[in-house]
């Protein structure tokens, strides 16, 4: 594996006594896409809310792009934040706020841009998100649930970060919309040279865009590999989820 630009070793999570990760560790690599799938309860959305900061870890190291987590001095935070976008579900969007105004907020931060200069940038994160020109102008009640996943994931891409970090971006979506978003996140990955951390359950999604898989089981990550390794996995909850009828319909070489 190519450098790893996420590191996490031997973390545990817990709230109260309840333990959610247990010595956990996971690398990512530059330039991939990693999809993190798991049962319910297993802690994906957990584990990415803790690698960005958000969520503390009451043991273990985390590591992105070399800058510890969380960020020791005001530079280390400045560099995490400049250089990690979120995505959470349902674009997670400020309700008050138009589509333009929602993607500005991150922009706000940088030093010496102009309200006209903050206004263009949103307009063209809101354009490579896959959004008309007329959304800007919109409140997140006024779209769509596929527009609202898009308008969050132009204010992910606001700082032109390094590394992507989604929470289930096609749940509640449609096949043809979910599709649609898989072609995007696969595109922009390409075209910007992205790491994205993905947390779905959305099997086509793991078929479409991701270059390995970390399945979280056990209180930690109980294997990494790729979609065709998923298959050999000799694990109850591993061998129902990527043999089941779902898995077998998502394949590529079905039928």
């Amino acid at each position: 594996m190519s450098e790893a630009i996420i590191r996490v070793r031997g973390l545990v999570t817990r709230f109260g006594s309840h333990v959610v990760h247990d010595r956990l560790d996971l690398d990512v690599a530059r330039g991939e896409i990693l999809g993190v799938v798991g049962g319910s309860g297993t802690g994906k959305s957990v584990l990415l809310r803790t690698i960005v900061g958000l969520n503390p870890a009451r043991v273990g190291e985390i590591e992105v792009l070399g800058t510890p987590v969380p960020a020791r001095t005001a530079a280390e935070r400045a560099r995490l934040e400049g250089n990690i976008g979120v995505m959470f579900q349902d674009g997670a969007l400020f309700s008050s706020l138009t589509v333009r105004e929602n993607v500005e907020v991150p922009l706000r931060r940088v030093a010496g841009l102009s309200a006209r200069t903050r206004a263009e940038l949103a307009d063209l994160k809101i354009s490579m998100a896959g959004l008309p020109y007329a959304a800007g102008d919109n409140y997140p009640s006024e779209l769509s649930g596929g527009m609202r996943k898009r308008a969050g994931l132009a204010r992910a891409l606001a700082l032109d970060p390094e590394v992507l970090f989604l929470d289930e971006p096609t749940a509640g979506l449609d096949p043809i919309g979910a599709a649609a978003f898989d072609r995007l996140i696969h595109g922009l990955t390409q075209s910007l040279g992205l790491t994205v951390f993905l947390v779905t359950h959305d099997l086509d999604t793991l078929h479409a865009v991701c270059d390995r898989v970390a399945v979280l089981a056990e209180k930690r990550v109980l294997v990494t590999g790729t979609m065709e390794e998923m298959l050999d996995v000799d694990h109850p909850w591993v061998r129902d989820y990527f043999h089941g009828p779902r898995a077998r319909a998502a394949r590529p070489d079905r039928g």
